[in-house]
């Protein structure tokens, strides 16, 4: 049973939400361990935003540094990662809240699908150069899903508090500020939220929407900040294209589900 202030604390539903995104992430780094070096750009990208999308931008920024001619590369990596952060979001929605994602699939596809478009012009101007894969925090221990369990349930508990006390609408400032550090809880907390009836439709997916393109903002400038210029200069059009259509899909996007119960339910049937 929910505990706590609002009644949105479930121990059990946190640390369901804990071996969620740890299993994700542990997932995405065996492969990447038992790749190696042989993983291409492609591929590393797609494995760090599996893993930590922030983490693969700061480890690739870095590098940079040392390594100028790997910028393009390097921007390959850290655009991919972001880009399947859409990817995640969409799986963690569908597991957490399945009656959601008729909702919210359609605009995060859209974005996932406009930022894969701007993966492959960066893929195009990538020099290939060699970069080498940093990733070696194991997401699997302890410390990690306690962190964040405690940031989940802060976040559950912040989201509604802000939407008894100050509406819907505030949730979106909520959304920037979390989202600049953490994506899956914010997602996953709101996808919550919309079980328990507490959100509408509307204001989840563009809760969800806001706290990646939040996320997207922050990375961009811990690039800017740890990266050399020549970063910059592949990333500041590519973050900045992203941003902008996220941005528009907030603006214009109507209300409109599509039915993915069917498909859903294949997956659930014997036979599917």
């Amino acid at each position: 049973d929910a505990m706590g202030p609002y009644e949105v604390l479930n121990p059990r539903k946190i640390w369901w939400m804990v071996v969620l995104i740890v299993s994700i992430s542990l997932a995405a780094y065996v492969a990447q361990k038992l790749i190696g070096p042989r993983a291409g750009s492609v591929l590393g990208g797609i494995l760090g935003g599996l893993i930590s999308s922030t983490a693969t931008t700061v480890s690739y920024a870095r590098q940079t540094k040392s390594n100028p001619d790997a910028s393009s590369t390097a921007a390959l990596v850290i655009l991919i990662a972001s880009t399947i952060v859409n990817g995640r979001v969409l799986f963690e929605i569908g597991v957490v809240s399945p009656n959601l994602l008729g909702i919210a699939a359609p605009p995060i596809l859209i974005m996932l699908g406009w930022m894969t478009v701007l993966c492959m012009v960066a893929f195009l101007l990538s020099g290939r150069h060699a970069t080498e894969n940093p990733l070696d925090d194991n997401p699997a221990q302890l410390t990690a899903a306690i962190v964040f369990a405690a940031l989940y349930a802060v976040i559950l508990l912040a989201v509604a508090a802000v939407k008894t006390n100050f509406g819907q609408e505030a949730l979106y400032a909520l959304a920037v500020i979390s989202g600049l550090t953490d994506v899956d809880a914010i997602t996953l907390s709101t996808a919550q939220m919309f079980n328990d009836e507490r959100l509408d439709p509307g204001t989840a997916w563009r809760v969800i929407l806001i706290a990646t393109l939040a996320n997207l903002a922050f990375k961009g400038v811990a690039a800017a900040l740890l990266g050399n210029r020549r970063l910059c200069f592949y990333l500041i059009p590519l973050f900045g294209l992203s941003l902008a259509g996220g941005i528009l899909l907030l603006l214009f996007w109507p209300e409109w589900e599509i039915d993915v119960q069917p498909l859903l339910d294949s997956f659930r049937s014997p036979e599917g």
